[in-house]
């Protein structure tokens, strides 16, 4: 199958990506297209989430969704953002503890886990961009911390993407109220550890440091957003091959 090749910068850093031809026409497009319908439906800002465990590529794909909405005509203004700026800081994941699984560790050691995030100043900023534009942080990849403020949203449409945005837990699950649409990413988690291992490594730890890491946080992270999480509206499968299917119906019909 046809793949289209892509670039962008996510975090700070250089991405390149592809994406299937006949994923983009049956799946992404049409996506864009029912968002745009709902907008013009509510007359005003519309908020979507896209979830999904970590090392499904969901930073680049809504990313990638807000540069494909600029080939749609008619087509309102779509923003991407995500949820990775309302880490605590770096200096406070390193001085604090938590308990978890009965004893206490340093935020540091399971960062990138809910407990890591504001989600006080998540609940404020989210609830806020149903009345107004908002300040927006981002989390630097270049400098492993947060930026607060490094953006302002705007746009009519707005795709927020996180791990934990559709957590059913205590706290998270009160995100669903200010969402218009949601989207949940699933995969096989040996595909995930394939991938986040492979990351690790080429961003300079060895195989053995990859591996306990994944053993530390990644892993329990894809099990923990795989296991507990709200229904979506739409759920999409992604496959080995990066390539993506619709699970079951939405609105009745297959995208």
């Amino acid at each position: 199958m046809e793949k289209k090749r892509f670039s962008f910068h996510v975090n700070g850093l250089p991405v390149e990506a592809e994406y299937d031809e006949k994923n983009i026409e049956q799946i992404f497009i049409p996506l864009l297209a029912e968002l745009n319908r709902r907008f013009l439906q509510k007359g005003s800002r519309l908020i979507v989430y896209l979830a999904a465990p970590p090392g499904t590529g969901k930073t680049t794909l809504v990313q990638f969704l807000e540069h494909l909405s600029g080939s749609i005509r008619g087509m309102a203004g779509v923003q991407a953002i995500g949820l990775d700026g309302f880490h605590y800081s770096q200096d406070y994941l390193d001085s604090h503890e938590i308990k978890k699984d009965g004893k206490l560790v340093l935020m540091k050691d399971i960062k990138g886990s809910p407990e890591t995030f504001d989600i006080e100043k998540v609940r404020k900023s989210v609830h806020a961009l149903q009345r107004s534009d908002v300040k927006w942080p981002i989390y630097d990849r270049t400098l492993h911390d947060v930026v607060p403020d490094a953006l302002l949203v705007t746009k009519d449409i707005i795709l927020i993407e996180g791990n934990w945005i559709l957590l059913d837990e205590d706290g998270w699950r009160e995100l669903i109220c200010d969402s218009d649409f949601s989207i949940f990413i699933t995969a096989e988690e040996r595909m995930l550890k394939e991938r986040l291992i492979a990351r690790k490594i080429t961003g300079g730890l060895t195989a053995r440091q990859a591996e306990d890491f994944y053993e530390r946080s990644d892993g329990k992270n894809i099990r923990r957003a795989l296991s507990s999480r709200l229904k979506p509206d739409l759920l999409l499968h992604l496959q080995e091959n990066g390539e993506y299917t619709v699970e079951g119906d939405w609105n009745g019909e297959k995208l």
